[in-house]
């Protein structure tokens, strides 16, 4: 086993950990990132293939080098978002270490102790925690749902629509990712889109920088949660639009072994059922420092846990951040978090406490 300390140790290399990687190597402190991922991406090499971001590239850049406008247009790919990240580590030439699966975050004499699951261990006197939501998939329990022998699969890992071609889907869930992936198992599939209420749709010229600064607004108090959900009309969303055929229904009641029952007593015969429902902190390996909730949220304020004070969250959601599980909000919550972890440990060495 082999031992390594730093300033701060990143945990996740996808948009949030590179972002903080910028301010942290501006700012002269020794760090690592340790990601999970066999290479750059984040989870975006977990999306699926035909993903379109929300917002343009020039709003969808990384601090320090904006990503470049693609063949595309206005709405870039998942697979040019992948190239945008690969080129930046890259072009920074961060200390990146990878394919590294955290096991734990312990307390430490100097700090806070990473171990791994290669029985490695690092020590830095702060931690991030930036591993984000993809690896906690949220699916909610349906009646009778055992029951069901079709395919269950979270959006998490569905990847095209060819393995459903001439089945009869459901798609789950009122969010961006539902409304593009039904848009696109709709052309090969005999999909339904269930909603628990009608989805909004922003006009055709409005993008995800509205997104953003509605979460910006609501992380300072200005706006409820509502209308945070409208979805934006990606050139895919468009196109079924175009068809006619972008409408959802309510849910069903229950699961029977071949399908679904419907509110009206009519059976439904399904063979898959995608789940566009979200996802959860993935904070796991924060465990043995008792500071994850039921739910996988940590307590914190301005993205320092309450308990915890040597372990900082980015890019799970507002709470860490406004829209900081975005490109754009990666970065400018990055931009915050760094001079606070600068102000953190300049205090502790004034205290010599380390």
């Amino acid at each position: 086993m082999s031992s390594t300390h730093h300033d701060v140790i990143v945990i996740g290399g996808g948009q949030a950990g590179l972002a903080i990687a910028y301010y942290l190597r501006r700012a002269g402190l020794s760090f690592v990132i340790l990601d999970a991922g066999e290479g750059p991406g984040g989870a975006w090499v977990h999306t699926w293939s035909s993903l379109h971001l929300f917002s343009p590239a020039a709003f969808s850049s990384l601090p320090g080098w904006p990503m470049p406008v693609g063949d595309t247009g206005a709405f870039p790919t998942r697979d040019e978002v992948i190239a945008y990240l690969t080129r930046y580590e890259q072009r920074y030439g961060f200390a990146i270490e990878r394919p590294c699966i955290v096991e734990a975050v312990e307390p430490a004499p100097a700090g806070l102790q990473v171990r791994l699951t290669s029985g490695r261990r690092v020590t830095g006197r702060t931690v991030v925690s930036a591993t984000g939501t993809w690896s906690a998939p949220l699916i909610p329990a349906y009646p009778e749902q055992g029951l069901f022998r079709g395919t269950q699969l979270h959006s998490a890992f569905y990847r095209n629509s060819e393995p459903f071609r001439g089945q009869r889907v459901l798609v789950i869930g009122g969010g961006n990712s539902g409304a593009q992936i039904f848009a696109e198992l709709s052309l090969v599939a005999i999909a339904t889109w269930v909603t628990i209420q009608d989805p909004t749709f922003l006009p055709d010229d409005v993008d995800g920088r509205v997104l953003f600064e509605r979460a910006s607004a609501r992380v300072r108090g200005e706006i409820g949660a509502a209308g945070f959900g409208d979805i934006v009309m990606v050139p895919p969303v468009k196109e079924a639009r175009d068809r006619g055929i972008l409408q959802t229904v309510r849910p069903f009641e229950r699961f029977t072994p071949d399908g679904v029952i419907w509110p009206d007593g009519a059976t439904a015969p399904v063979d898959a059922v995608i789940w566009c429902t979200g996802f959860r902190p993935a904070t796991a390996h924060l465990q043995p420092l008792g500071c994850v909730g039921p739910e996988g949220r940590v307590d914190v304020v301005d993205q320092r846990a309450v308990t915890q004070p040597r372990l900082w969250l980015a890019g799970y959601g507002d709470w860490t951040g406004a829209a900081s599980a975005t490109l754009i909000g990666a970065g400018r919550t990055a931009r915050e978090l760094v001079p606070r972890i600068i102000d953190a440990l300049a205090a502790e060495d004034r205290a010599g406490t380390v």
